[in-house]
């Protein structure tokens, strides 16, 4: 019995690596270069008079390397909502308003790139992996997008949330298991983030926060991930050999973030790796 056992399981077991055969990226329309960004986010957040930070915060964008950003949160938008704007006012409804509906819409524009460059049906999409920080909702953003898509209604789904800056490694790793031990799965794997969640204004006494103002933008990457490609159809790109997790000496020194009435209040630890 247990010998029959064995072999079913062994059968439904994918025999070659999880390999990524398509993959689709997303951002949102507006544009910001970083050698510009300091003049505006002061500007936004009515924080002028602040002359000293903002040298202090050009320093940082400068030290960043990064040449540009797009975001979803525009000027428009914070003069609607000008609680936003501020470093600690209570703004969390409106944000999670923006995020819990933009989040999986921009998530479908990078998984229609992926399925587009895949050139297969979607109803070969066995599973669905869906990761963000931007928002928490329930049914999550992977209902949201499996509706948006027209996926088969009997998709398999996963909802990761809060997962910060190790949410691709995570999926990578989830989906990685999935496909090698579901013989023909496809796993559409999708990162989605929009930090309308996390900006606000700045403060002399939160540096850490205004270090995180200065690296993160917004935007979504898919994947269509599989084992035992069929190269008569599928074209593979990378195999996964590996992929795990671990606590390391230095994992207390972590990225806290808390989920406020203002909203996602992030801070670091001055020797934590970025």
């Amino acid at each position: 019995m247990a010998a029959a056992v064995y072999e079913m399981l062994k059968a439904k077991r994918a025999e070659g690596p999880a390999t990524i055969l398509a993959i689709g990226t997303a951002v949102p329309p507006n544009c910001l270069y970083q050698d510009e960004f300091p003049d505006y986010y002061f500007r936004v957040t009515n924080s002028e008079h602040m002359i000293d930070l903002k040298e202090k915060f050009k320093r940082i964008c400068e030290k960043t390397a990064i040449k540009k950003r797009y975001t979803y949160l525009n000027e428009e938008m914070l003069k609607e909502h000008p609680s936003i704007a501020t470093f600690d006012g209570p703004s969390f409804n409106e944000r999670q308003a923006m995020v819990i509906e933009e989040t999986p819409r921009l998530g479908k524009e990078a998984a229609m790139k992926a399925i587009k460059e895949w050139g297969q049906p979607k109803s070969r999409i066995t599973h669905l992996i869906f990761a963000s920080t931007a928002g928490v909702d329930m049914p999550g953003s992977d209902y949201q997008l499996t509706r948006l898509l027209g996926l088969n209604p009997s998709v398999n789904r996963i909802m990761i949330y809060q997962q910060g800056c190790y949410a691709g490694g995570t999926v990578l790793r989830v989906a990685k298991d999935v496909a090698e031990n579901n013989k023909g799965a496809r796993v559409l794997l999708v990162c989605s983030e929009i930090t309308a969640i996390f900006f606000r204004g700045p403060s002399e006494h939160h540096m850490d926060s205004l270090v995180g103002q200065s690296l993160f933008g917004d935007g979504a990457a898919a994947l269509i991930i599989g084992a035992d490609v069929d190269e008569l159809v599928e074209k593979p790109i990378f195999e996964i050999i590996s992929a795990s997790q671990t606590l390391t000496l230095i994992t207390k020194m972590r990225w806290p973030c808390t989920c406020v009435k203002k909203a996602s209040l992030f801070t670091y630890q001055r020797m934590f790796p970025i």
